[in-house]
């Protein structure tokens, strides 16, 4: 037991470095933003989470891509690794490029929908427009991600991760107040510095494909027709579960915002404090979210080597050790909120909304592990399906009607949607367990 977890350990590591170094990226964000007021922490927060939506579809690539990747390794087929990763990135061009045109017109029609106040409106609108302008960007990244990761090199990831927060977070500093002559841009301006810093990245992973890939097949040929309709297979449900995941978030943010249409400020607090416990929440769970690609690297390897045993002890190893991490790291949300919220809210009565949401978060992150694990091992399996049916149906059909009867409804707050939020999670958890015990995932072919 001891190598296997080193060995999950080593896969892992490097993504949730790199998955908690993006998300205090975030939480640098919120911080510097906050320090400007609620109007431009509830810009920021529901301008991101509308660019989650945006982007969300291109991002399901790197499932695809780290699917098979980690299947030939298994089937010591190295030459062919790279290949669906070449596939993937031209699908992010093509894809991407006029997706981002199309979605720049958009902006200022929807973002008003998401948020009424017109403070949040006036920052929020250019603040999406310039974080949408790199789909591209983020669809070639995803993919660069699924690759390093299904072939074990997700060091790799982690560095590139450095390299663009390193670039973004001085961006930010330049850009958000106007430091080294330029223009103070306020939340604008930490659009624009993510939006450069996201290109930066994808230089830089083109750079590394050419030093660790090229033995791959990285930029040699590219996928059949069989293929590319394999990548569509394995891509498509996953990017409409990340779709449909982010629109959920923009739903349950128009959601807070319309609980008090009587007092808009006090709307305006809650979605500003929903931002905060949300950012604070990915942070918390990226472990779960890193070892459950680790789970995928780990189970399509041994369904390379066709040993579907070991890939189903794999899955509920990785479960054990996740649960306990996230167990651990929820007690300080459980037990000092205010220390941690204190650092991004400023406001007294936006704090007390903030803080029984967090610390329920803090008590259930560990069943969340559950099912952030065994839903990437899924994938892994080639189960993208499956594993989109699930969370869709539990979000959509569950969740965000509770969500809308307890917010709008009956107006009882952001701690009564919290509530139903991590019931739901946890409902999740519960039948991804009884799918990956069921096993019929096993004999899914790639």
């Amino acid at each position: 037991m001891r190598q296997r977890v080193r060995q999950v350990l080593v896969i892992a590591l490097p993504i949730i470095g790199g998955m908690t170094s993006q998300n205090i990226l975030n939480l640098v964000d919120t911080a510097m933003v906050g320090s400007l007021g609620d109007e431009a922490l509830a810009a920021v927060g529901t301008g991101s989470f509308a660019n989650f939506l945006a982007m969300a579809f291109i991002t399901g690539l790197s499932a695809g891509v780290q699917t098979i990747a980690s299947r030939r390794m298994g089937e010591g087929r190295d030459a062919e690794t790279a290949v669906s990763l070449n596939g993937a990135l031209l699908i992010a061009l093509l894809i991407g490029l006029p997706l981002s045109i199309v979605l720049l017109q958009l902006v200022p029609y929807v973002f008003p929908v998401l948020n009424p106040d017109p403070a949040v409106v006036e920052q929020g609108v250019p603040y999406l427009q310039a974080r949408v302008l790199a789909m591209v960007a983020v669809g070639m990244n995803f993919s660069f991600r699924g690759y390093w990761n299904g072939v074990n090199l997700s060091q790799l990831y982690l560095r590139t991760l450095l390299v663009m927060h390193a670039a973004n977070i001085l961006l930010n500093w330049v850009l958000i107040f106007g430091h080294l002559g330029a223009p103070a841009m306020g939340a604008v301006g930490a659009g624009v510095a993510s939006a450069i810093a996201t290109y930066v990245g994808t230089g830089y992973y083109f750079l590394l494909g050419l030093r660790h890939a090229r033995k791959g097949g990285f930029l040699r040929k590219l996928p059949d027709a069989d293929g590319m309709r394999t990548i569509g297979r394995l891509a498509l449900p996953n990017a409409f579960q990340q779709l449909f995941f982010a629109a959920g978030f923009n739903v349950l943010f128009w959601i807070i915002a319309h609980t008090d249409v009587a007092d808009q400020a006090h709307a305006t607090a809650e979605v500003a404090a929903a931002n905060v416990v949300l950012n604070v929440t990915l942070v918390s769970v990226l472990p779960g979210l890193g070892l459950g690609l680790a789970a995928a690297s780990l189970v399509g390897q041994a369904l390379g080597r066709s040993d579907p045993e070991d890939a189903k002890a794999w899955g509920w190893d990785v479960v054990r050790i996740g649960a306990a991490v996230m167990t651990v790291l929820g007690l300080p949300m459980l037990l000092f909120p205010d220390l941690i919220l204190g650092v991004f809210l400023h406001e007294a009565d936006t704090l007390e909304l903030a803080r029984g949401p967090l610390r329920l978060v803090g008590a259930t992150i560990g069943v969340d592990a559950v099912g952030m694990v065994l839903m990437n091992a899924l994938i892994g399996a080639g189960a993208s399906r499956a594993s989109m049916v699930v969370s869709i149906a539990t979000q959509w059909l569950l969740f965000l009607p509770v969500a809308y009867l307890l917010g709008p409804g009956l107006g009882l707050g952001l701690m009564a949607i919290w509530t139903a939020q991590v019931s739901y999670r946890g409902l999740t958890a519960l039948i991804f367990a009884h799918l990956w015990k069921q096993g019929r995932w096993m004999s899914i072919k790639v």
